[in-house]
């Protein structure tokens, strides 16, 4: 059980403080409401941009990362195309720099020519070398655009074109981060060796003075139910073939995420599933077989990706996943099998948990979900999941007209570099 105290200062920050007297550490998480899917379809990547930016300095503090050094800390931060969440841990008795950091960078980025042209740079760079040059880089580029054809998670969190940052404007960049980067649409959790009081104190003190902004209302086109097969095949020089295939499934609050989550580790989860045993470890079709999904707030994509086996006709390998997917889709998982995967899921949670950073993060996490506490109840909805729930999930979802298949084929000569 994870305890915490919640508060809301007048600027609409909420702040969540998690005492634990165990550790001499403190852990300060931000998290920020806006992803990749709020972002303008002609002005993409602008979320990862500023996870760069944020690093770049303030108005008063030019380099982040040199007090939180001087005072013994660390920090990191990460974009999804849901949310941005930046963290840093130090000793609970410098707590109070981590305070100032936070809330200069949130009151008043530093926005210079200089630093938009550095952190462009870096992007850039990046988008080059993880999503153009690296064997499949752009398997995920391709996949959303031929899954989606009106949601914005039809791009990727690192942009849908690089021009899209090439070309990122100062005025540009001011506009996004006004309007999405304020106390209104912030959530700030400290946990560690911390008292609420002190915590209180110093979130008025650093926090209450920011103007709150105005609340963010979103409202994204929504993906229509998808009534066909779609089908793309593409050669890249790779070392392997490789298949993908993807469904859409429901958003991370619906009920039936349990069980689809369940349904992921039952198919693609390690050495003991259902896939890997049948078509890794028998049939010797595939290489690694991998069953997924990406725990998106609205709806998402439940995934199965393998790399094959040299020599194994690719018709043959997506004919095995079809047969693995019928026997769930016409008769019940065993009680066993569910308990297994249900265990695993307890043991994964329960270890996430003994961070003091993973606590801070997972709170901010379930708040932007709707309320914290469930941290503390979550797992309940997955110990509630019935075998026949999962049958009916895999009969409704894992349909052909509900699929996007991906034929990722090495071209003649191809080599492993």
């Amino acid at each position: 059980m994870v305890k915490f105290e919640r508060f809301r200062l007048s600027n609409g920050l909420k702040v969540l403080v998690h005492p634990d007297t165990s550790t001499p550490m403190a852990v300060v998480n931000v998290l920020y409401d806006v992803g990749a899917r709020d972002e303008d379809e002609k002005q993409t990547g602008f979320a990862h941009l500023f996870e760069h930016l944020m690093f770049g300095g303030s108005v008063n503090i030019p380099d982040y990362d040199e007090p939180l050094q001087v005072a013994g800390g660390e920090n990191n931060a990460y974009t999804t195309n849901d949310l941005t969440n930046y963290y840093c841990q130090l000793p609970a008795d410098n707590l109070e720099t981590a305070f100032w950091l936070e809330s200069d960078r949130m009151l008043s980025l530093a926005f210079s020519k200089k630093s938009l042209d550095v952190q462009r740079k870096v992007v850039c760079e990046e988008f080059r070398e993880h999503y153009i040059n690296k064997p499949y880089g752009d398997v995920w580029h391709i996949m959303r655009e031929l899954a989606y054809t009106t949601h914005p998670y039809k791009w990727m969190t690192i942009g849908k074109e690089l021009p899209h940052i090439e070309n990122a404007q100062l005025e540009d960049v001011k506009r996004f981060f006004f309007k999405h980067y304020t106390p209104c649409n912030a959530i700030l959790v400290v946990a560690g060796n911390v008292t609420v009081e002190h915590v209180k104190a110093l979130a008025e003190k650093w926090f209450g003075d920011i103007p709150a902004g105005t609340p963010y209302q979103r409202n994204l086109p929504q993906e229509p139910v998808q009534t066909s097969e779609r089908r793309l095949t593409v050669h890249r020089k790779v070392p392997m073939d490789a298949i993908y295939k993807t469904w859409h499934m429901c958003s991370r609050m619906d009920d039936r995420y349990y069980a689809a989550d369940l349904l992921s580790d039952i198919l693609g989860g390690g050495a003991s599933s259902r896939l890997y045993q049948a078509l890794v470890k028998e049939q010797q079709l595939f290489s690694g077989i991998n069953c997924y999904h990406f725990g998106s707030l609205d709806a998402g994509l439940f995934t199965i990706e393998g790399q094959l086996v040299k020599g194994v006709d690719i018709k043959l390998a997506e004919a095995a996943i079809e047969a693995e997917l019928d026997k769930l889709r016409n008769q019940p998982v065993d009680e066993r099998e569910l308990q297994k995967v249900q265990n695993k899921t307890e043991s994964v949670m329960a270890f996430e948990d003994m961070s003091v950073m993973n606590r801070a993060g997972s709170l901010a996490f379930y708040e932007l979900l709707g309320d914290g506490e469930l941290m503390n109840t979550e797992f309940d909805k997955y110990r509630a999941v019935t075998a026949d729930q999962i049958h009916q999930l895999a009969a409704d979802m894992l349909k052909s007209t509900n699929s996007n298949t991906l034929w990722y084929l090495s071209e003649p000569g191809a080599t492993t570099t």
